[in-house]
């Protein structure tokens, strides 16, 4: 069975916002502060414009319970983070604390990552500077802007989840 596509486009009026689209499913994102870019680099606040596979996700279980997806969901613990330093041999990957060198901690107390699904930017193929941590989790109040990932709300992420598997491409354009 050939993998389905998100389709991530942007919405009108606000570089920052964005429509997602699987099937007959469509629903209302953010994306980066900056916008897209095709030149995405650390720190930049822009959604790379390219497609990425889905290889996993996380969940915050005390939270959300189950969820109804075949993508490979883990329960998010206290000593996960994400490595975003990238001088660092870690540089885009999750590891464990104590961790010294720069990092997001997954287990976000501000729910941002309740739900977070791993896209493959930069890590199948590392190179360093061009961009860590780009998942596809859950929006703050307002649709406010990312960091450079794809965001929706909780509802609309339940949504979509049953239609999402490892190998689903997520197309940024």
């Amino acid at each position: 069975m050939k993998p389905s596509t998100v389709v991530v486009r942007p919405a009108p009026g606000k570089k920052s916002r964005a429509i997602v689209r699987i099937g007959t499913i469509t629903v209302p994102a953010a994306i980066g502060r900056s916008g897209r870019t095709v030149t995405k680099r650390e720190g930049d606040g822009a959604t790379p414009i390219t497609s990425m596979k889905l290889l996993s996700g996380f969940r915050r279980g005390e939270r959300n319970g189950r969820l109804v997806t075949s993508l490979p969901i883990r329960r998010i613990r206290a000593d996960m983070f994400w490595c975003d330093q990238s001088g660092n041999a870690n540089y885009n990957r999750l590891v464990r604390a104590p961790f010294g060198p720069g990092h997001e901690e997954m287990r976000r107390s501000d729910g941002l990552y309740d739900i977070c699904l791993v896209m493959d930017w930069n890590i199948s193929c590392r190179a360093r500077n061009r961009g860590s941590a780009i998942f596809f989790h859950l929006i703050r109040p307002g649709y406010e802007p990312t960091a450079g990932c794809v965001a929706v709300s909780l509802g609309d992420m339940r949504r979509l989840l049953p239609h999402l598997r490892k190998g689903t491409i997520v197309r940024v354009v």
